[in-house]
């Protein structure tokens, strides 16, 4: 689930931020090709908001390792439990996943196997546009651009983006992979979740 979200969707891809290793023991910092995550992901989601009938209601997973927060006027925390979107494809949107539970932040927080996340919801237009607020106790200033994980209400895709790979996964109907692969301003590859991705060891 961490690296391409649930099970069920007719194609998967890679929108991949830094070009896979071209051989064995290649390090990250010699990759060959680097692209801008935060662009990478606004371009995607641009392109996904055209493939949902509720770009307006989405959801959106912030890694709790980041320590920072939302800014008033951006997507606010979830505060009805029971308006929480399962991000399961075949499942109605209106419960909240069993193991969310509630944060130290208003709203839940959601946790996976060795992670944890911040659920967040607003528009997609809203995505990575969150920013730590001034003045909130022992917490740096920084810029939220990382979404861990984003997806609609209607289920029709979802994008996972864990903190480890050089790469998000997406999970979509064929028709929206196949736009993601052939636009010429996105890294898109069509990628199987169930075999091994390429990654830098």
């Amino acid at each position: 689930m961490v690296s391409f979200g649930p099970s069920g969707f007719a194609a998967y891809a890679r929108l991949r931020f830094v070009s896979d290793p071209t051989h064995e023991g290649q390090q990250e910092f010699d990759a060959n090709v680097v692209n801008d995550e935060s662009e990478q992901l606004r371009t995607l989601f641009d392109v996904l908001a055209e493939h949902t009938r509720t770009p307006q209601e989405c959801y959106f997973c912030l890694w709790d390792g980041t320590g920072d927060i939302v800014m008033p006027d951006s997507p606010g925390p979830v505060e009805d439990m029971a308006a929480a979107a399962n991000p399961d494809p075949r499942a109605q949107p209106t419960r909240l996943p069993k193991h969310a539970v509630r944060s130290r932040l208003p709203g839940p927080l959601v946790s996976v196997p060795h992670r944890s996340y911040y659920l967040f919801q607003g528009p997609l237009s809203d995505a990575g546009m969150w920013s730590v607020p001034e003045g909130w106790p022992d917490q740096p200033r920084l810029d939220i651009t990382h979404t861990a994980f984003a997806w609609t209400a209607d289920h029709a895709w979802c994008v996972a983006n864990d903190v480890d790979p050089h790469w998000a996964g997406i999970g979509a109907d064929a028709d929206a992979i196949d736009r993601l692969v052939a636009d010429p301003r996105l890294d898109v590859v069509p990628a199987d979740p169930n075999a091994e991705q390429p990654a830098y060891r």
